[in-house]
């Protein structure tokens, strides 16, 4: 029985209780003028709430607009994009604030520092929100050091380290500077609590380890700071791996990861330090794809298929990342243009390019963002800075990306890869692995 039928039986039995029955010809009639009234009253109730949408749309709330899965998937791509990211918004693997703050005119004075205001470059709070991020790295990143300086076997002191502690140190009063907008977070359940809490997840990572003086016990500090990953170079060979420089033909030193590399990957996955292969050669990344037993990141690379350029990953490793390969990792898109496409020619659209190959080769649950916002001079035209992610997700929607798809892609995939390295950590500390305790070969200044 409808509700309709319901009321209308109802009303003629309270007629029928209150003293003579209607008529065969009374009850008819009475049911037409409900009906009348009742369907007149939804008309125009419907047709009001149609005139809302069409024509004051841009007047409503945001949880209002985004609600597109009502009556199926919408053909609107952005509609589509903000619905996506209000449940699963962005994790961006590579953001370059720390560095800004240091060399934009701040000199590491957080109180200098207003990310309620329009800022410099890319990064700030209100386009933050406006590009619906709930995460991202925060990079605090030293460039290499000058070789002549340090030496052949980067053995000459140089201030790397101190400087990385005080990239640590602005990323963290930064954080703490906006408490109702991030929340520290040092691992997956941290990210899933504060995005819960409505903050910002902010995480550290370490880019390059030239930044680790030599030292495996370095990581170990920085680990305890709060540090969540370590590219493992930048574009300088270290005392632990090479790195792919930025031009073709960068001569190896090592030939992919040295003896003190491998140790450094036993010791990050003890821990539970994200291994980043960004910035590192193939060799490199190959070895360490293989010998690492926690999943591996990217976290602001590309496809070198799509543009062939030695800071992109080649189909040859992308093929040994997925289901296929037993092997899991992330490759998190790099925005910067000039790993995107030929000069003057980066887009949205090429940009979704190098996140469709990589797709293609790895599968859609090994890619991410790694935008290097605030690390990049130029930027891709519609990507101009955090509060343009939803254009990428409309344009990988438009592109036949699932809505579960595109959840992976903002965020889920790097939590499944953070996850399973937590895992690796947690059955080794079980298994009662000890720390590394591998000194770099050449030092010469403790006794064997």
């Amino acid at each position: 029985m409808s509700e309709q039928t319901a009321l209308l039986s109802t009303t003629a039995d309270a007629n029928n209780y209150g003293g003579g029955a209607p008529t065969n010809q009374s009850l008819p009639t009475f049911n037409i003028t409900v009906r009348s009234v009742v369907w007149g009253v939804l008309t125009t109730l419907t047709a009001a709430a149609l005139v809302v949408l069409l024509f004051f749309q841009d007047n409503l709330p945001d949880n209002v607009k985004t609600l597109p899965w009502v009556g199926g998937e919408p053909k609107d791509s952005m509609i589509a994009a903000l619905a996506i990211l209000e449940k699963a918004p962005v994790i961006d693997g590579h953001i370059d604030l720390p560095i800004l703050v240091r060399y934009g005119g701040y000199a590491n004075n957080v109180s200098a520092v207003d990310l309620n205001s329009r800022m410099p470059a890319h990064v700030d709070i209100p386009r933050l929100r406006e590009g619906r991020v709930g995460g991202f790295f925060w990079s605090v990143y030293v460039q290499c050091a000058d070789p002549d300086a340090e030496g052949a076997n980067f053995l000459k002191a140089t201030w790397r380290v101190r400087d990385t502690l005080e990239q640590i140190d602005v990323a963290k009063l930064l954080i703490e500077k906006y408490p109702d907008t991030f929340q520290f977070a040092q691992n997956a359940a941290d990210i899933r609590s504060s995005i819960a809490d409505g903050k910002i997840a902010s995480l550290l990572g370490v880019e390059g380890a030239h930044q680790l003086g030599n030292s495996i016990s370095v990581l170990r500090q920085y680990q305890a700071l709060g540090v969540s990953y370590v590219t493992l170079t930048h574009t300088c060979h270290n005392a632990f791996a090479d790195s792919c420089g930025l031009a073709p033909g960068k001569e190896p030193l090592h030939d992919g990861l040295s003896p003190l590399g491998f140790s450094l990957i036993d010791e990050m996955n003890r821990l539970g330090v994200l291994v980043d292969l960004s910035h590192t050669s193939d060799a490199t990344a190959i070895q360490a794809l293989n010998y690492s037993k926690a999943p591996v990141i990217w976290s602001h690379s590309s496809a070198r298929a799509v543009h062939n350029v030695p800071r992109n990953v080649p189909d040859e490793v992308l093929r040994l990342i997925g289901t296929e390969s037993g092997r899991d990792a992330v490759v998190m898109v790099n925005f910067a243009p000039y790993f995107v496409a030929p000069e003057g020619l980066a887009t949205v659209k090429t940009v979704a390019d190098h996140v469709d190959h990589i797709a293609k080769i790895a599968g859609k649950d090994h890619v991410g963002i790694g935008s290097d916002f605030d690390g990049i001079e130029i930027v891709p035209a519609g990507l101009e800075d955090v509060s343009k992610y939803p254009a990428l997700i409309a344009e990988l929607y438009s592109r036949g990306w699932t809505k579960y798809e595109l959840a992976g892609f903002t965020g889920g995939n790097l939590l499944r890869i953070f996850e399973g390295a937590e895992k690796v950590s947690r059955e080794l500390k079980a298994a009662g692995v000890q720390p590394v305790y591998d000194l770099y070969s050449k030092r010469t200044d403790i006794p064997r």
